[in-house]
C-alpha cells in the first residue's frame, strides 16, 4: 500500500475505536453546528442529513484526504475522459460520456439530433404511435430488466402511452407465462434486451416468446421482435430485424440511460425521457467539478466515503436503504445490483487480496410497509445497521392526509434509531427498552420527477465509484456472476439424462430428488 494512504487508514482506524463510545444525541444536543456541517444540498431539490450517523468533521476531513491519496481525482477525470477505468476488461464505462453527450446536445437545443438517443428515441415514437400494439413485453435481466421496472414505477405519473408495458426477467417460466397469458399475440411486441446476446434467461424467455406467437399462427411475428444489444450480428442471425444498439462499455447496471431504457420513453415520451438523462449529467457535472474536501459538499463524494468509514472501520455488514415512496418500491433491489455487483470484491486491481471488507449488504424495503416487518430487528436486535431513509417532500397523489403521516413516520423511525428510549416504572424493562445510538442518513428530494429521478440515480452510480476507488477495486466488472451459470450448462442436461458421473455427493443427490420433477 502507498505509505501516505497506509498512514491515512492507520489514523481512521484509530479514530473509529473513539466512536465505541460516541453519542448521536449527545452529539447533536451539544454541538449545534453539526447539522450543517454534516448536511449537504443538491440544486435545492435534493439533501442529504449525515448528522445522525456515527462520523464527524475530523473523521469526514481524513477521508477527503484518503480520497486524494488514492487518486480520485484521477480516476474520477479517466471515467469523464473515457479512458479504460474497467481495467480487467480494458475498456472504458460508458455511462457518463453517453449522459453528457445527451445533455451536450439538448443543451444546445438539436433536440434529437447527433446524440446517441436518436434512433432509440425514434423507435420510441414510432411505437406510441402504434395503435396495432396494446401490450409491450420487455425480456431482460440484471440492470436490463431492474432498471426498466424501476423507472415505470417511479415515474408513473408521466406514462402518457396507450400501451401497457411488462417486465419479464426471471428464466422461471412462471414470470413469462403468466404475463402472456391475459395478452394477444397479433397485438404485443416484444423488447428483447441481451448485451451479449448469450444471457441464459433473456434467451430462454425470448425463444418461449417466438413459440407462443408462432403458436398462434402468426407468419408475421418478426415484426412483434425488437433486440436492444451490442452484438447486433447475433440478433440479426436470430431473425430479429428491428435491433437498437448498445456500447460494449455500458454495463448492465448503468444501461438504463441507453436504448435498454426503450420501453421507459415509450411509456414516457422523448421529452421525459431527456429530462431524466439530462438530470443523470447534471450530477454528474456537480461530482467532476465539486471539489473534494470536507467544506465543499460533493454529495456523491461525502456518501461514497460513508460507505468506506462504515463498512472498513466501523465494520458494519450491511445497510437498510427505505424509501417512503411507493414509486421507488424497487430501489432497494436496484441498488443491491449496482453496489453489490460493482463493489462486491474481495481482491484489487492488481488481483490481491484485500485485508478490509468492502461493500455491505444493501437491503430494504418500502415505508411505512418496512416499519411492521423489520423495523424490530433494526431498534431491538443484537447488531447495528445503518439505515438510508429516502423521502420525498411533494406527493404526486391527492389523498389528503396520506403524505404528512407518511413522513412523520419517516421521520420519527429516524429519530427513534437515535434516541432509544428507557422502559418506563410501568413497562417491561428490557423489553420495552431501545438501545438508540443507531445511525441513519436521510435523503430528501424536493419531488419525484424524471429530472430528480435521474440525477439519484447518477448519485448513487457515482457513490458506488467512489468508494471502489478507496477500495482500489474495479467498479465495472462482475465475475462473480459467471461461474454459476458455467456450471448451470452441465446440470442442465442432467437433469433430463440423470447422469451423475463427476458430481459432489450433495448435487448428485439433489438430482436425484428432482428426478421425477416435471418439464
Amino acid at each position: 500500500m502507498n505509505p501516505e494512504i497506509a498512514a491515512i487508514w492507520t489514523q481512521l482506524t484509530n479514530l473509529a475505536k473513539q466512536f465505541t463510545d460516541f453519542d448521536l444525541s449527545t452529539a447533536l444536543h451539544q454541538h449545534s453546528e453539526r447539522f450543517d456541517e454534516l448536511t449537504c444540498t443538491y440544486q435545492n431539490f435534493l439533501r442529504a442529513d449525515l448528522s445522525k450517523q456515527l462520523i464527524d468533521k475530523q473523521v469526514l476531513a481524513l477521508l477527503c484526504q484518503l480520497a486524494k491519496a488514492c487518486d480520485l481525482e484521477s480516476w474520477r477525470d479517466q471515467l469523464f475522459q473515457g479512458d479504460a477505468v474497467n481495467t480487467t476488461e480494458r475498456r472504458s464505462a460508458d455511462h457518463v460520456r453517453w449522459r453528457q453527450q445527451v445533455f451536450t446536445a439538448v443543451q444546445s437545443n438539436i433536440g434529437q439530433q447527433n446524440h446517441p438517443l436518436q434512433p432509440m428515441l425514434q423507435w420510441a415514437e414510432t411505437i406510441r404511435k402504434d395503435t396495432r400494439i396494446h401490450d409491450i413485453v420487455h425480456i431482460g435481466i440484471g440492470g436490463s430488466g431492474l432498471g426498466p421496472e424501476l423507472g415505470l414505477q417511479a415515474l408513473m405519473p408521466w406514462q402518457t402511452c396507450s400501451q401497457k408495458i411488462h417486465i419479464v426477467s426471471n428464466i422461471d417460466g412462471h414470470d413469462l407465462q403468466q404475463t402472456i397469458q391475459q395478452l394477444h399475440p397479433k397485438h404485443t411486441l416484444f423488447i428483447v434486451v441481451s448485451k451479449s446476446w448469450s444471457t441464459l434467461e433473456t434467451l430462454r424467455n425470448a425463444s418461449s416468446a417466438i413459440n407462443w406467437m408462432q403458436s398462434a399462427g402468426m407468419k408475421d411475428y418478426q415484426q412483434h421482435l425488437m433486440a436492444v444489444t451490442a452484438k447486433p450480428d447475433r440478433a440479426q442471425a436470430w431473425g430479429i430485424k428491428q435491433v437498437l444498439s448498445v456500447p460494449e462499455g455500458m454495463g448492465g447496471r448503468f444501461s438504463i440511460w441507453s436504448a435498454v431504457g426503450l420501453p421507459l420513453a415509450i411509456a414516457w415520451g422523448s421529452e421525459v425521457f431527456l429530462d431524466f438523462v439530462c438530470g443523470g449529467a447534471a450530477m454528474d457535472q456537480h461530482f467532476a467539478q465539486q471539489p473534494i474536501s470536507a467544506k465543499s459538499a460533493n454529495l456523491p463524494v461525502w456518501l461514497g466515503l460513508l460507505d468506506v468509514w462504515n463498512t472498513s472501520f466501523l465494520d458494519f455488514p450491511a445497510r437498510c436503504v427505505v424509501p417512503y415512496h411507493q414509486g421507488l418500491r424497487r430501489l432497494p433491489a436496484y441498488l443491491q445490483q449496482l453496489e453489490m455487483e460493482s463493489n462486491g470484491k474481495r481482491v484489487n486491481r492488481a488481483g490481491d487480496r484485500l485485508s478490509c471488507h468492502t461493500t455491505a449488504i444493501t437491503w430494504g424495503e418500502t415505508g411505512s410497509n418496512s416499519q411492521h416487518a423489520f423495523f424490530q430487528w433494526l431498534h431491538q436486535g443484537t447488531r447495528k445497521i445503518p439505515v438510508e431513509f429516502l423521502l420525498v417532500k411533494k406527493a404526486s397523489h391527492t389523498l389528503a392526509g396520506h403524505h404528512h403521516a407518511l413522513l412523520a413516520n419517516a421521520l420519527a423511525q429516524s429519530q427513534a434509531l437515535m434516541l432509544g428510549a428507557k422502559a418506563s416504572a410501568t413497562q417491561l424493562p428490557g423489553h420495552q427498552d431501545f438501545p438508540g445510538n443507531r445511525p441513519s442518513t436521510t435523503l430528501l428530494l424536493d419531488s419525484l420527477n424524471p429530472s430528480i429521478f435521474g440525477a439519484l440515480l447518477a448519485l448513487y452510480e457515482h457513490r458506488v465509484f467512489v468508494a471502489g476507488v478507496l477500495w482500489e477495486i474495479n467498479s465495472f466488472d462482475q465475475w462473480g456472476v459467471e461461474l454459476g451459470k458455467t456450471l448451470a450448462k452441465d446440470i442442465e442436461p442432467r437433469l433430463q439424462s440423470g447422469d451423475l458421473s463427476g458430481l459432489d455427493a450433495s448435487t448428485a443427490g439433489l438430482i436425484r430428488w428432482l428426478g421425477a420433477a416435471s418439464v
